[in-house]
């Protein structure tokens, strides 16, 4: 029990690191770990959950200033974005293995493999960024991957839905947007970079899918319905571009795709 323990704890350690180095060598050493037992009250355990620096500063999303990919400024601003969405990812992966007590061992198997995944990711950007004289934490960004984080902790079948299923899903969506503006830009370092994250996140869309529809079994709930119930509970509207090849590949059926969009028939798009 003491060794589980210490599992738990080194988990939610690494969560609540705020220094990302020190994050990302904790994370490294969780490779491997079995499942840990977690606390009788892991929300109350992981309070000031997630641990983060002080930097970017966070504003709402409308706030942060957009930029187009024709310039070297532009270009920076996008990869900062998207380093931000990977330190969340890795944050929320943390928090899948910490925050749910009673899944199968393969649960924290999972999402531990995919924190060290995102903080591969994180590393690969802020080394971009580096190249351009910018570090992490030099644009303002926001905290809506986050924000749905919070709003799940009390159920993790939620939690599957909302998170892997909608917001990282949402990269598999728009990153191919992104490659092709990158390419176009002549940035093929960064496009390639963004290609390796896409290829990946295909895996983790998958993992959110697998064990959202193992809850839905649990409870004995028909998991598409109750993946469009769950959109409409929070107030989620799906909106296009839709990336169907990635989609199916990360487990979406057909029907839950057919309702993506108010009266929208699926594309082929491509990766």
């Amino acid at each position: 029990m003491a060794e589980s323990d210490a599992r738990w704890r080194a988990i939610r350690d690494a969560l609540l690191s705020a220094d990302p180095d020190d994050k990302r060598a904790r994370v490294a050493a969780l490779d491997g770990l079995s499942a840990p037992c977690h606390p009788d009250a892991p929300a109350t355990a992981l309070a000031g959950a997630p641990g983060r620096p002080p930097r970017p500063v966070l504003l709402h999303p409308r706030d942060v200033p957009t930029r187009g990919l024709g310039s070297e400024a532009g270009r920076v601003a996008l990869l900062h974005a998207v380093a931000h969405i990977e330190f969340n990812a890795i944050n929320l992966a943390l928090d899948a293995a910490a925050r749910f007590p009673g899944m199968p061992d393969a649960f924290y198997r999972d999402w531990l493999s995919v924190a060290a995944d995102e903080a591969r990711h994180f590393g690969m950007l802020r080394d971009r960024l580096a190249d351009h004289g910018v570090a992490y934490g030099d644009h303002p960004a926001h905290n809506g991957l986050w924000e749905m984080a919070e709003k799940t902790t009390h159920d993790p079948l939620h939690r599957m839905a909302l998170v892997p299923r909608v917001l990282e899903a949402r990269g598999l969506d728009v990153t191919p947007g992104m490659i092709a503006r990158l390419e176009q830009a002549g940035d093929r370092r960064s496009a390639d970079v963004l290609r390796v994250i896409l290829d990946e996140e295909v895996r983790h869309v998958a993992i959110g899918t697998r064990w959202f529809r193992w809850l839905c079994a649990r409870h004995g709930l028909v998991s598409d319905a109750t993946f469009t119930a769950l959109l409409a509970d929070y107030g989620v509207a799906l909106r296009p571009p839709f990336n169907d090849t990635a989609r199916e590949q990360a487990g979406f059926s057909r029907s839950e795709m057919m309702g993506a969009g108010p009266g929208r028939a699926p594309g082929r798009q491509t990766r």
